[in-house]
């Protein structure tokens, strides 16, 4: 229970410091809804919050966490309810986001199992990191277990991207000019970030 009250005193100094003290950000923020500029989709590890590490407030980003943050492949199939999918389809078409960021990080655990675990399509962990098998690929090119950790955290960020462009919707926005595709690598040990591309 000690790990719960910690949560709770968190909130009243959150409450204390930073409701009471800006009280036009929630204000606004409650009359005119959210305008964020980025959807930010992050791994759910948590050491690697994007709204600390990108110095963001409230209302500023989009976010989407999940293991390794992955983006699925478009799937036509609507019977297969999809969190990931849902979020990046109302940040684009009702929020009109202008900057969709994946955001990755070293020492992902998540990647780890994708490399050092035989994928198990019968767990929710693994049927998600099969979205990343091309990384997988990729990555067992390397003879170093940190060269394979590294490539295949690169590796998973460009599928994602890559993936993005199955939705219609994004890639229409892309093409129109009124989205760009951002992908990130958060370095944990050096606090460093490399821009990644396609």
């Amino acid at each position: 229970m000690p790990h719960i009250e910690n949560l709770l005193e968190g909130y009243r100094q959150f409450y204390q410091k930073y409701y009471i003290e800006n009280p036009e950000t929630y204000k606004n923020l409650t009359e005119k809804g959210q305008t964020p500029h980025t959807l930010v989709i992050a791994c759910s590890d948590s050491r690697v919050d994007p709204s600390i590490i990108l110095n963001t407030g409230p209302g500023d980003i989009f976010v989407i966490r999940n293991v390794a943050n992955l983006v699925p492949a478009y799937d036509s199939d609507f019977s297969h309810c999809h969190g990931t999918s849902a979020a990046i389809e109302y940040a684009v078409k009702h929020l009109k986001v202008k900057n969709i960021l994946i955001l990755g990080h070293t020492h992902c655990g998540g990647i780890h199992n994708l490399l050092c675990q035989p994928l198990n399509r019968h767990d929710f962990i693994d049927t998600w990191l099969s979205i990343a098998e091309e990384a997988r690929r990729e990555a067992s090119k390397q003879t170093s277990e940190t060269d394979r950790q590294h490539i295949c955290e690169r590796e998973a960020v460009r599928v994602s991207l890559r993936n993005l462009l199955t939705f219609p919707f994004v890639a229409e926005a892309v093409s129109q000019n009124r989205l760009k595709l951002h992908g990130w690598l958060f370095d944990l040990a050096g606090g460093s970030i490399e821009k990644l591309s396609l």
